[in-house]
């Protein structure tokens, strides 16, 4: 298929549009930091799913390592699991865009401290979860203290992040493009898949970052970033998030309302 010109990609929306079909799942997000590295788009082309592209603003493309707690995860809108539905993660993922027109995230690594969630996830939908020991910590000052060491036969690698996390901000444009990300863009079973998924906007803090100290973007191929500064950091208390129905990536977007 043939990429959709840049007047038809979808617009980059700080809230999300309402999910069209059932609830998958429910979940909140909390205690999140965006580390975030501009690279050019071709740097990270090569690993973009069969019809997706890296998204761009401005031209640049982004590498994003972002730590986080995963509370009450529950099936359709349902409370949360006990125990599986609570736990720590970090995630190395891209931007992308489909040829339909669909903008989303790319992970390429999630890691996690349940095992249980680890085999799951990649049973059910191919992503790139891995099991590693994890601890978040809240230290004097407001600081986010992050750290992890994958468990993962074959792979070793940790990460230390601490960022300190200051006053609720005004979205910028980067920051928007950043966190306004409505879907998320996976290949499984010979197909590209997109996850559709809304939340409110983000509510975005400064940060500061105290320590960095990372492996997990050497895991996947990007070590080199992890010796310079990143180029956009930001924090947030959180958000409450709903993934709707996968659906075959190629298929067209539904039409906005009133269309």
């Amino acid at each position: 298929m043939t990429a959709v010109a840049s007047s038809d990609v979808e617009p980059v929306l700080p809230e999300a549009p309402a999910l069209t079909g059932p609830v998958m799942m429910n979940q909140d997000w909390r205690d999140l930091t965006f580390l975030h590295w501009a690279v050019e788009p071709e740097r990270v082309a090569a690993v973009m799913p069969p019809g997706v592209r890296p998204d761009v603003l401005d031209g640049t493309t982004y590498v994003g390592l972002v730590p986080f707690r995963m509370v009450d995860a529950g099936v359709s809108r349902g409370p949360g699991v006990p125990w599986a539905g609570t736990f720590l993660e970090t995630n190395v993922r891209l931007y992308s865009v489909d040829d339909t027109g669909r903008r989303g995230i790319v992970f390429l690594s999630l890691d996690t401290d349940r095992s249980v969630v680890v085999a799951g996830a990649r049973a059910a939908f191919g992503l790139p979860y891995r099991w590693s020991r994890m601890r978040h910590a809240v230290l004097p000052g407001d600081v986010h203290d992050y750290r992890s060491r994958l468990r993962w036969p074959g792979t070793r690698a940790g990460s230390h992040v601490a960022v300190r996390a200051g006053a609720l901000r005004a979205s910028t444009e980067v920051d928007t493009f950043l966190s306004a990300r409505w879907g998320l863009h996976v290949r499984w079973f010979g197909r590209t898949w997109y996850v559709p998924n809304a939340h409110g906007a983000w509510p975005l803090r400064d940060a500061e970052v105290v320590a960095l100290d990372d492996g997990l973007l050497g895991s996947v191929g990007l070590g080199e970033l992890a010796g310079r500064e990143p180029d956009h950091v930001a924090f947030s208390d959180g958000v409450h998030t709903e993934f709707g129905l996968p659906a075959d990536a190629r298929r067209p977007r539904p039409a906005p309302p009133g269309a």
